[in-house]
């Protein structure tokens, strides 16, 4: 055997190894993740948090959401389309993640303004749909993601009057808590019946969405 086949089968062992030391972390942090959702079933989903689809739904995706967040804008097509494919037996549960800071508490404030009014949709679309232009913008953040709610039918005077009195503040704090306590680290995060998904990936929810139906059905 040449110097080159062995240097070339210590690489490949190597590799062999970082790919189990890889899998056995994944594995791990799947199984941790796991049994926190357990021990915090209660803070997974409160009486406070925005729903969308039917409030019997037989399938619940809670999602730890953050509306600065590029990745959540990048899996909300994918989620209304998993909501789509199951209209009847799925819902849609938000926790707040302000993990953007200011911007994500003034359109934390926003959308729950926006739910008082019975127009929670619509000014998350909005609001998502032209993120760019109220993150990373600094002082100019909070006028221009309320002028986008506005045009998506935000009545912007008592939106104020509704954010004033303080019960957005107490809903997010007990968020935060609870995020805290379930672990969740990064955003999206998603838990389907309970049960963590695995990886960021849309597909990959598609599929536990779709088990959890068909579990159901039978």
């Amino acid at each position: 055997m040449t110097r080159r086949h062995l240097v070339f089968l210590s690489a490949l062992a190597a590799l062999a190894v970082f790919a189990a030391a890889v899998f056995l972390y994944q594995r791990h942090t799947l199984q941790h993740a796991t049994v926190q959702a357990s021990e915090q079933a209660g803070a997974m989903v409160r009486p406070h948090s925005p729903v969308i689809g039917p409030m019997a739904a037989s399938v619940t995706i809670v999602e730890f959401f953050d509306p600065a967040c590029e990745a959540c804008k990048a899996f909300h097509p994918r989620v209304k389309g998993i909501l789509a494919a199951f209209p009847r037996e799925t819902r849609r549960v938000i926790r707040y993640t302000p993990f953007h800071r200011e911007a994500s508490v003034e359109a934390v404030m926003i959308l729950e303004a926006a739910r008082a009014q019975g127009k929670f949709e619509p000014v998350l679309e909005a609001l998502l749909d032209g993120q760019r232009a109220w993150t990373g913008q600094g002082a100019n953040a909070s006028p221009r993601a309320w002028a986008i709610a506005q045009s998506a039918g935000l009545d912007v005077e008592e939106a104020h009057r509704y954010t004033a009195a303080g019960s957005v503040d107490k809903l997010l704090a007990q968020d935060v808590i609870d995020l805290k306590a379930i672990g969740v680290r990064a955003t999206p995060t998603f838990f389907v019946n309970g049960k963590p998904l695995a990886s960021a990936d849309p597909d990959q929810l598609y599929k536990m969405v779709k088990s959890e139906v068909e579990r159901f059905r039978k």
